[in-house]
């Protein structure tokens, strides 16, 4: 397989039974073994709550799903295509449509939102330059229809410095769903936020499902991804010891679960 064909969205139309598969999936840091033979699929329109402990490997799960480092062994699928681990990258990963939302990290705080929502997208006139009016006239799209925004004195000009950080992450997933992200990844999109802000991403959380889109949940508030996944996936020591659904244990068992996972390492 050539590098452009890892690039082609090949079954994009809905001939496919999973947005991203993993089989057999190794990763090796020197001596350390920080996944154990992989094996996860995910499907679409579904939301797949991520959970484990520090160390459990969860983050290396993610670099490798996204290209930011290569697996030491296993295969990988998109949309149910093999795709070239040698030439895999982040760039491919967005090309496939899949895409990372960090805590906080991927907005420009003194940009007004309209730019944020273009960085490295923008959409260009015939002769080269910026199309600011049809620019905004998306992002206002995005902000009332996609991600529901309805605040008081928030619009496609306001800076990133003025939300809260609840309205932040809205934010960064209502542009990867704008860019059609199939699969669209959080990493702790609740971490040090009140309630009240808790409650907003949850609700934009909902929303990625909503859309026909999946989503991988990583949480460590174990109540915030039982409230809102289809499945949760536990990892332990780099090795997927649990994938149920959250009606078969309560937030209380699952705790208990992970304790008992740390108490036996």
């Amino acid at each position: 397989m050539t590098p452009d064909s890892a690039l082609a969205p090949a079954g994009r139309d809905g001939d496919f039974a999973h947005i991203v598969r993993m089989e057999g999936v190794q990763k090796y840091f020197g001596a350390v073994h920080a996944l154990r033979d992989i094996n996860l699929a995910i499907g679409r329109n579904e939301i797949v709550g991520l959970i484990g402990d520090n160390g459990a490997g969860k983050s290396t799960l993610i670099k490798v799903l996204t290209g930011v480092t290569p697996p030491s062994a296993g295969r990988i699928y998109v949309r149910d295509q093999p795709i070239d681990l040698a030439h895999h990258s982040v760039g491919m990963s967005h090309a496939m449509s899949i895409e990372t939302v960090y805590q906080d990290k991927s907005l420009g705080e003194k940009q007004p939102l309209w730019r944020n929502f273009f960085v490295g997208r923008q959409i260009v006139n015939r002769f080269g330059f910026i199309n600011i009016r049809e620019e905004k006239r998306i992002a206002n799209d995005i902000l009332l229809n996609t991600i529901g925004f309805r605040g008081v004195g928030i619009g496609v000009d306001s800076d990133v410095r003025q939300l809260s950080g609840g309205e932040r992450q809205g934010i960064a997933i209502g542009r990867a769903m704008h860019f059609n992200s199939d699969l669209i990844i959080l990493d702790e999109p609740t971490v040090a936020l009140a309630v009240k802000e808790v409650r907003k991403v949850l609700d934009f959380v909902r929303r990625i499902k909503q859309s026909g889109r999946a989503c991988i949940y990583i949480e460590h508030n174990l109540a915030h991804v039982h409230e809102v996944a289809d499945r949760l996936v536990v990892l332990d020591r780099g090795e997927i010891v649990a994938d149920i659904a959250p009606r078969e244990m309560s937030v209380a068992e699952l705790t208990e679960y992970l304790i008992d996972l740390q108490q036996h390492r």
